[in-house]
């Protein structure tokens, strides 16, 4: 039997990510490849005519899953009886800007589309922010729609976690499928840790550990770090723009996991509200490792932590921490 059609939000729709992510949502890559979706696009004013050329192309596309499109600037409209909402629209940090500036607007622009999703969502919307301070905002948002529960509020990490992936597969020389279980935690900023402790690789005799194939600590514990914290910046200046492609596919991975699960004995990184796991401070949006079923996310629990993780992990708990004070101070 078909199956009803969800409603899915894209914010921002009109941008560079968004415009990369309608067609893989209207595709089945983001909820499956027998799953109808309604597509509700939002964007502000001024970006209006765009947003109806978007929506002018995805008619055009004659996609078969796709059953309607709402495009509008009217947030309420928006938000109607939507299943999942990818949050991409926000204020980007320009130059010359404070910290404390870009925080204002983007608290004001979560505050408001909060407030809409709590009264017009569907009641088991799952929201996945991807604009930046992305963890802050979807701690903002939370706060601003307490009657969705806190484990359907999440932050995009895996755009990182896939990074991390792309890089050891590269220096192994082997496909980016058969290396699993690396681990983003904390803040989706340049202080997150990328760890590889965990991580595997599927060979010719069996699963080997990524430490052992790169044989290669100093690399591991430098370069490849600062190659997954940095890689943003680094596309930027390649592209002279920001990660579009990456980030919409990444964000339809984290989707596409949570609602139809994560494959045994793997799992993947997620910015979610922290329950103290870890020793990370509970009520920030922190990544961590989880497993998905069913769609609910768990955190992966027992794994062994070396003195250089802890450091690393609690460094970037700092970050979120101070992001959140700044956050709340600017509600004012």
């Amino acid at each position: 039997m078909a199956k009803n059609p969800l409603r899915v939000l894209v914010t921002g729709a009109a941008g560079q990510i968004g415009y990369a992510i309608v067609p893989m949502i209207a595709r089945g890559v983001m909820l499956g490849p027998d799953q109808p979706v309604i597509l509700h696009m939002l964007d502000i004013e001024p970006a209006a005519e765009a947003l109806n050329g978007v929506k002018m192309e995805l008619i055009d596309a004659a996609f078969p899953l796709l059953k309607g499109v709402v495009a509008t600037t009217d947030v309420v409209e928006a938000c109607k009886e939507v299943n999942v909402a990818v949050m991409v629209g926000g204020f980007p940090r320009k130059e010359g800007m404070e910290r404390k500036d870009v925080m204002t607007k983007n608290v004001s622009i979560y505050k408001k589309q909060a407030s809409a999703l709590e009264q017009h969502a569907a009641p088991d919307c799952k929201v996945l922010v991807v604009a930046n301070p992305a963890n802050t905002n979807a701690l903002i948002l939370k706060e601003f729609a307490p009657s969705i529960p806190e484990k359907n509020i999440t932050c995009l990490t895996r755009l990182d976690h896939n990074r991390a992936l792309g890089q050891i597969s590269e220096r192994l020389n082997v496909h980016v499928s058969d290396v699993k279980n690396v681990i983003i935690w904390g803040n989706h900023s340049s202080t997150q840790y990328p760890d590889v402790n965990h991580a595997k690789v599927t060979t010719s005799s069996g699963e080997k550990p990524v430490r052992e194939l790169v044989a290669d600590d100093q690399w591991l514990n430098t370069e490849f770090i600062t190659t997954v914290q940095q890689r943003g910046a680094a596309i930027i200046k390649a592209r002279k723009l920001s990660s579009a492609l990456s980030a919409a596919s990444s964000a339809c991975d984290h989707i596409r996991n949570w609602v139809l699960g994560t494959p045994k004995g793997t799992w993947v990184s997620m910015g979610v509200y922290s329950d103290g796991s870890y020793g990370i401070e509970r009520g920030l949006i922190y990544s961590f490792p989880v497993t998905c079923e069913k769609g609910e996310w768990s955190i992966v629990q027992g794994l062994k932590i070396d003195e250089f993780s802890r450091a690393k992990m609690d460094a970037t708990a700092k970050e979120l921490i101070e992001e959140k004070a700044l956050a709340y101070s600017c509600l004012g």
